[in-house]
């Protein structure tokens, strides 16, 4: 099998760089994806091996009014809506892009709510 380590691990990692080791299988070896470090099966005889993969619930809070009607929340300006023609939007900005870039502008009709961003 390849060479023999001299340094000691806990039994799941290599033994020579300390890369997370394959569940055994099928060939005889168990072969390090990181610096192809072999250990015979035998090595692990006796040794019980279990995994589980758990996954968090999803959790849906009710939405509340106060959420939906945030949207409507904000300073007006005399911005003429897209989709009703109509003057007075409300906006809010967010940083979207990376920092050393402007910001995105949400604007929101106070008439139709039709939503538009423009990024600044």
């Amino acid at each position: 099998y390849g060479k023999m380590s001299c340094f000691g691990g806990g039994p799941n990692f290599c033994p020579e760089c300390g890369n997370v080791l394959p569940l055994p299988g099928i060939p005889d070896v168990v072969c390090c994806p990181g610096c192809s470090f072999r250990i015979p099966v035998s090595e692990f005889s006796g040794q019980e091996i279990r995994s589980a993969v758990v996954f968090n619930p999803v959790e849906q809070a009710p939405v509340s009014q106060d959420e939906e009607d945030s949207e409507m929340k904000g300073p007006v300006i005399d911005r003429r809506c897209s989709h009703c023609n109509k003057e007075g939007m409300i906006y809010h900005t967010r940083q979207m892009r990376s920092a050393d870039e402007g910001q995105t502008v949400f604007f929101t009709c106070i008439h139709c709510r039709y939503q538009e961003k423009e990024d600044s």
